[in-house]
Order: structure tokens, then sequence, then C-alpha cells
């Protein structure tokens, strides 16, 4: 198993979640934790826990960021007139990563990143290799000519287990996406329940 498998199903494991809705996740075999004591009944979590927690599932959903990347993203969303937690999702899915995910171009936000990375996207016509490149509304995103025919683009596209949102429109034909309006939470088809609120309140204790 690589490197970044282990990583992704080790954040199921520890949330006690499938957070990405995959049918190969270990939680769908075993509900409790990793490690030695995994299987001992789960204690109930503080207030401070049940946030932490929160705050953990949606940052490992998003391709476990770093902290100080996701504490700078809150920021900024905390920065912006509205709702912070609504903010903060917007900026989430607003991520080329996240965009290329949702466009199922790729089968995880893992993937996603590496993908960019490896300089097989563009936006707008020019070729992006940064994962958390931030899109606004109305970018084209695409996939390089070079690159329509890998496995793993072709396999992604034919899964079942997941549908794109109607926030992006995409053409699988060309391998082509536009991302068309930012998201409110109740758009994002996340497959568990995410809760930017105690997000909100685990950063402003």
């Amino acid at each position: 198993m690589s490197k970044r498998e282990s990583s992704k199903y080790k954040i199921d494991r520890r949330m006690g979640e499938n957070i990405w809705g995959r049918p190969k996740s270990p939680v769908n075999r075993r509900e409790y934790g990793p490690g030695q004591h995994g299987q001992r009944r789960k204690s109930k979590l503080s207030d401070f826990g049940v946030q932490l927690r929160a705050k953990q599932k949606l940052k490992g959903y998003y391709g476990d960021i770093r902290e100080k990347q996701f504490r700078a993203i809150f920021a900024e969303a905390d920065r912006r007139k509205g709702d912070t937690g609504e903010n903060l999702i917007g900026l989430l899915e607003s991520r080329l990563d996240a965009i290329v995910y949702r466009a199922k171009f790729v089968p995880t936000p893992f993937a996603a990143r590496q993908f960019i990375n490896h300089g097989h996207v563009k936006v707008n016509g020019v070729k992006v290799n940064i994962g958390s490149y931030r899109c606004k509304a109305g970018d084209v995103i695409e996939i390089r000519e070079k690159s329509k025919q890998l496995a793993i683009v072709l396999e992604s596209v034919s899964l079942a287990e997941r549908d794109v949102p109607d926030y992006v429109e995409v053409d699988h034909n060309k391998m082509v996406a536009t991302y068309v309006r930012v998201p409110t939470l109740a758009d994002v088809p996340y497959p568990v329940i995410m809760e930017p609120n105690l997000v909100v309140e685990f950063y402003s204790r």
C-alpha cells in the first residue's frame, strides 16, 4: 500500500468514519480506531474534543491540509463578511485540488494534489501545478492533452460511487470542467456530516 493510501485510510480509522465514502475504507469492516487500544469503549468527548475532531475531519477530507495552511484559510474566512463557517467551506471548495476531485478527474483529494503537482492540469489555458491555487467562478479547468488518456483519469471518470455536484460543470469527453459558483455547505456532497461551526468555535477559543 502506498504512503498516500495508508495516510488516507489512517484518517478514516482515526475519525471512525468513512469520510470520503470509499468502498475500500477499512471503517466499512472495522469501526473501531487504529492501534493497540482501538477496540476499547469510546469515552465521551469534551467540548474541546468535539471541536478538535470536527476540525481534523474537515482538514483531513481535503487531503490532510497542513495546520498552518488550514489556519490561514480559516483566518481569511473569518475576515470576510457573512457566516465564517460557510466562508470556510467556500474557500476550501475553491481550491484547484478540490475542483479536480469534484470533477471526477481523479479518485481522491490526495490524488488530485499529486496530479496537479505533476503538471497535468491547466486553468484558463495556463498550466498550474499548485493544488491550493484558488479558482474563481467561471474558471475553466482542463486536463492537458497528453494526460487525458492516463489510467487514473479514465478509471476515476467511470467510478459510480460519487456524482459531480451542480456547482461544477464537466465534459468528460473533452476532460474540461467549469467552476460555476462558490457553493454553500448544503451544496457540497460530503459522505459524512461536516460541522464547520464547530471548527469556528475551535479557532475562536
